[in-house]
């Protein structure tokens, strides 16, 4: 199991916090310091079930300099979204869990977390 991180994340603490106390193993990955590449973005987006917007920060500074909020959420428009998150790793949503049975969760809630942990067999 892998944790994308920003340690100055308190979501991203408690879930690391959630993850130790439960005698997890995992891999921390600080992703704003070894940031995914766009074909790394699409295989954590598979695993989530998710669209580049579903876990697109909208509210940061650079998502209103880029004008995310108006960009279309469609197919055509979805490499749009898979590079800018890759060119701007702060935009995504944080901490995403993947898990060893190939799915993956952002876990910003102590359930999402357990969910993981339910998928990889350390819960």
């Amino acid at each position: 199991m892998e944790i994308w991180i920003n340690p100055a994340c308190s979501k991203c603490r408690a879930a690391v916090s959630l993850l130790d106390a439960e005698g997890a193993e995992y891999t921390v990955r600080r992703y704003l310091e070894e940031v995914p590449g766009e074909d790394e973005i699409r295989e954590v987006l598979a695993r989530l079930g998710l669209e580049p917007w579903d876990i697109t920060r909208t509210r940061e500074a650079v998502a209103r300099e880029l004008g995310v909020g108006q960009w279309p959420r469609d197919a055509a428009a979805r490499d749009r979204w898979i590079t800018a998150l890759a060119e701007h790793p702060k935009l995504i949503q944080r901490p995403i869990i993947t898990a060893d049975d190939g799915t993956a969760v952002v876990g910003r809630t102590e359930e999402a977390v357990r969910e993981a942990l339910s998928r990889t067999g350390d819960a």
